[in-house]
């Protein structure tokens, strides 16, 4: 069965397009230009995954993001946040809401159904697996904490590990800072974010060619993407 995937925006060009290239995709698709109708519309059917814009006639898309995020019924709908370059406190405020991604304006639409695809994948339980293999030449453990680069096992310190897991889960998702120190440390709030950057720093030396699916999101955090 095709995917369901929700499109809101209010500007009727990108809606149109978004939704063009998601058909060819194979996904089914709705669309909606304002949050309102979009909001009535869940009561009723659950998309997998909502492509949101941050910009709305109605109500802000952030506030949308919220409603869905905090809602038992509905939280576990993916969010794809479109949203124009210099709204960089809108992208962090949503990744710290439970937003997924995120796809600034102008995109690709190439890229953008390359982001669903990715998000959508997480959520088909690749990682529930003890061993994960990534390309051939990233493989976990992770009951051993065990770590091979090319059949070479490399060592790894367990906060290292933990970062590595955690991306590895979330593949495709932006983490910021915080949220990956709330991952490992939880209510310490001596340790800075700054930490984060240190361990990302070391891991990706310790990986070798394997370092660079660990992407850097300027300004927000960081992303596992292979």
């Amino acid at each position: 069965m095709k995917e369901k995937v929700f499109v809101v925006d209010d500007e009727e060009d990108i809606l149109n397009l978004v939704s063009l290239h998601l058909k060819r995709a194979g996904y089914q698709v709705k669309e909606f230009k304002e949050a309102g109708s979009f909001l009535q519309e869940i009561e009723k059917e659950r998309p997998a995954l909502v492509v949101l814009d941050l910009m709305l006639p109605d109500m802000d898309g952030i506030e949308v993001c919220r409603l869905l995020k905090s809602d038992s019924k509905y939280g576990d709908i993916y969010v794809l946040m479109l949203t124009a370059l210099s709204s960089e406190t809108d992208v962090v405020l949503g990744l710290e809401l439970g937003a997924d991604d995120y796809v600034t304006k102008p995109f690709s639409p190439r890229e953008l159904v390359a982001r669903v695809k990715a998000v959508l994948r997480r959520g088909k339980g690749e990682s529930e697996a003890h061993t994960v293999e990534i390309k051939g030449i990233l493989k976990l453990d992770f009951e051993g904490y065990r770590v091979w680069v090319k059949g070479k096992e490399i060592e790894l310190t367990a906060t290292e590990f933990r970062i590595l897991k955690i991306l590895i889960e979330k593949k495709g998702r932006v983490l910021s800072r915080e949220k990956i120190l709330d991952y490992l440390w939880g209510n310490e709030k001596y340790v800075i974010e700054r930490t984060v950057d240190v361990h990302i720093r070391h891991l990706r030396e310790k990986l070798g060619e394997a370092g660079c699916f660990i992407k850097n999101v300027r300004g927000v955090g960081y992303r596992f993407e292979a």
